[in-house]
């Protein structure tokens, strides 16, 4: 988890964007397409679909505003989360309907955007459901046709690659090698070189104005 001084450079990179993108008057905090466009230009994420999940994910109240305290919150997961955490977190952008389980039409939605970049087939929908089939065979542990939080965190324990299979919402990450244990998940991830520069921004931002 984050340090004191790094929750407060935190805080002071939050008002700085704050400050960037409050042209009209008075914001309750961080909008869709001002946390979009952080998202993109800080952590290299470049899917529309995704990165609306991930705005719902951080904003928690649901008032389509990204506030202080979910900034840091979804901060110190994207950049020293534990393992568990980063789990519960991905499942949660995951299932953002609210029924608790990630449906099959959920899958081939967020598997769809994945696939249709790369894709030269006539009928891409095809490939996608058998994409859909293959992740069930994979995940779905008591074979009910849908994804719950146990069968999500017993997949992905079994194999880390797993964790955003349904496509990128963490920051790039440097996955180590997986142990003969099959059950054996790892402390922590290696942080790439972009969250190693944003920690690095850290301390010269709690230096401005002190």
């Amino acid at each position: 988890s984050i340090n004191q001084n790094e929750m407060e450079c935190l805080v002071k990179l939050f008002y700085s964007f704050m400050e960037k993108g409050n042209e009209q008057g008075i914001q309750e905090g961080l909008d869709r397409i001002e946390f979009r466009n952080i998202l993109h230009s800080v952590f290299g994420m470049t899917d529309d679909l995704l990165m609306n999940r991930v705005f719902g994910a951080f904003d928690k109240d649901n008032d389509n505003h990204i506030s202080t305290t979910e900034w840091v919150e979804g901060l110190s997961i994207f950049l020293r989360g534990t393992f568990e955490e980063k789990v519960k977190y991905c499942y949660r952008v995951y299932y953002l309907n609210g029924d608790g389980y990630i449906s099959q039409d959920e899958m081939f939605d967020m598997l769809k955007t994945s696939l249709l970049k790369h894709s030269v087939e006539e009928d891409p929908d095809e490939g996608v459901r058998e994409l859909v089939e293959i992740t069930l065979k994979k995940m779905d542990c008591d074979n009910d046709g849908k994804l719950s939080y146990e069968d999500f965190e017993r997949a992905v324990k079994k194999d880390w690659l797993l964790l955003e299979v349904f496509g990128p919402c963490l920051p790039e990450i440097e996955y180590p090698e997986q142990t003969t244990s099959s059950n054996k998940a790892p402390l922590f991830f290696a942080l790439n070189m972009a969250d190693i520069r944003f920690l690095f921004l850290l301390p010269r931002i709690c230096s401005e104005g002190t």
